[in-house]
């Protein structure tokens, strides 16, 4: 892994510089803790949206009578979560601790909904990945826990694959786009992939293309979506888009599983989160599923994406950041807690302690048998931790989202795309006085 620490810092300082230009308190209510909890059951409420979360909930819960978490499943965050979180957090209102992608974190922090529990927090600094904790600490205040990361792999039906002549799934993008057009060539229904519309899939794709998206200099932001790495990225899957070689189903959507299901599409480049959510949704796939490295852009040198990774945030208001912090800790370090979150949300962990639990030593059944944990493993020490994250993603992702749509009903091209998500963030950063360097 490379270190990230010097782009971190400077992000960091640029970040707080926008808090405080902003009027934003970071502390959120840490002092409410100061005298200690009140006497008898600390309750906290942690709004999410992640299958198994609120197994691991129960597991706390019985182990701990005098701290009890109530899990209140919402959208995910890019489906109004995220927006729900914030609203609350402005009414003050909001609940004590939160699951947020590492990627949305900073815009949190830019909007003052956060609770800096880094005097909770310090103890449990060693028991996770240098580059997860970074994740979670900005401007120097630690606003929750890592959980987890998110290698991605190609998850495919080997069966099917066999049927239209693929020996061996595609280890670099030139042989995916090659089976790409074998497939569709035997049969016009048939696609070897799908492109939706999941802003931060894309963003995986970038981050191993080393396409970075934001970047620091001085105290400016620097803004590269409509770089030239990211027009190569780009131009490659809407050179499929212009073969008809890719489904466009809506990402997660009913229809993608649909088309899985029936055989209309082969496989699924995806973060390791996805895996059981393919083995609930296709359930009749049974067997017929198996997981290969995600494909590179070069053989000899092979780098791997990450999509996504989040962490339970405590929020501000928080009157019990002190108990918060020791759910959260125990939510990503607890062996059976992680077993469950490994088993059903789909985890790799983020604490080094979860690397060695023997869940992810399991053969799974759905995917024939096979150790599929051991793929994310093999790519973990090839995925770039460089890549850094913006303070808007919330209108970048909606941007990015939108456009990816578009491109997949032929209303846009995905490099035109690019260009336009670039002017929007600019605009909205612009908009909220953070100082951006472009256009």
């Amino acid at each position: 892994m490379k270190p990230r620490s010097h782009s971190l810092a400077a992000a960091t300082v640029v970040l707080a510089a926008a808090m405080l230009a902003a009027g934003c308190s970071s502390s959120g209510s840490g002092s409410k803790d100061e005298a200690g909890s009140s006497s008898g059951v600390v309750k906290l409420d942690f709004w999410g949206w992640a299958p198994g979360y609120d197994q691991s909930v129960a597991l706390f819960n019985q182990s701990h009578p005098n701290i009890q978490v109530t899990f209140d499943k919402t959208a995910s965050g890019s489906k109004g979560g995220y927006t729900k979180m914030l609203t609350a957090a402005k009414a003050g209102n909001a609940p004590c601790l939160a699951q947020v992608g590492y990627e949305t974190l900073p815009s949190f922090a830019a909007a003052g909904a956060l609770t800096d529990v880094g005097k909770y927090a310090t103890d449990a600094k060693g028991q996770f990945a240098d580059w997860t904790w970074k994740q979670v600490t900005i401007g120097g205040q630690t606003y929750g826990i890592p959980v987890d990361t998110a290698p991605m792999a190609l998850m495919y039906r080997k069966d099917l694959f066999a049927k239209y002549g693929i020996t061996t799934p595609p280890a670099t993008w030139d042989e995916y786009a090659a089976d790409a057009a074998k497939v569709h060539a035997a049969d016009p229904t048939v696609y070897l992939g799908d492109l939706g519309n999941d802003a931060y899939n894309y963003a995986g794709l970038a981050w191993q293309a080393g396409a970075g998206w934001f970047g620091t200099a001085g105290d400016q932001w620097q803004v590269s979506i409509n770089n030239a790495a990211n027009q190569k990225v780009a131009g490659f899957w809407q050179g499929l888009l212009d073969k008809k070689l890719l489904k466009t189903d809506p990402s997660y959507d009913p229809s993608l599983y649909s088309d899985m299901a029936s055989g209309k599409v082969l496989s699924d480049v995806n973060a390791v989160w996805d895996a059981p959510i393919i083995a609930s949704s296709v359930k009749d796939g049974a067997g017929q599923w198996a997981v290969a490295p995600m494909p590179v852009w070069d053989a000899a040198n092979p780098v791997y994406g990450n999509d996504g990774g989040s962490a339970t945030a405590v929020l501000k208001g928080c009157g019990h950041a002190k108990e918060a912090t020791e759910f959260a800790t125990w939510m990503s370090t607890d062996a059976d807690s992680v077993s469950n979150l490994i088993k059903v949300t789909g985890i790799y962990p983020a604490a080094t302690s979860g690397l060695a639990n023997p869940t992810l030593a399991a053969p799974d059944a759905f995917y024939g048998g096979q150790t599929i944990f051991d793929v994310f493993k093999a790519e973990t020490a090839h995925i770039n931790t460089d890549w850094q994250w913006g303070p808007t993603m919330t209108q970048t992702s909606t941007d990015l989202g939108d456009g990816l749509g578009q491109a997949g009903t032929g209303g846009t091209t995905l490099t035109a795309m690019l260009a336009t998500v670039q002017s929007k963030t600019v605009a909205g950063m612009k908009q909220q006085g953070l100082s951006v360097a472009g256009g």
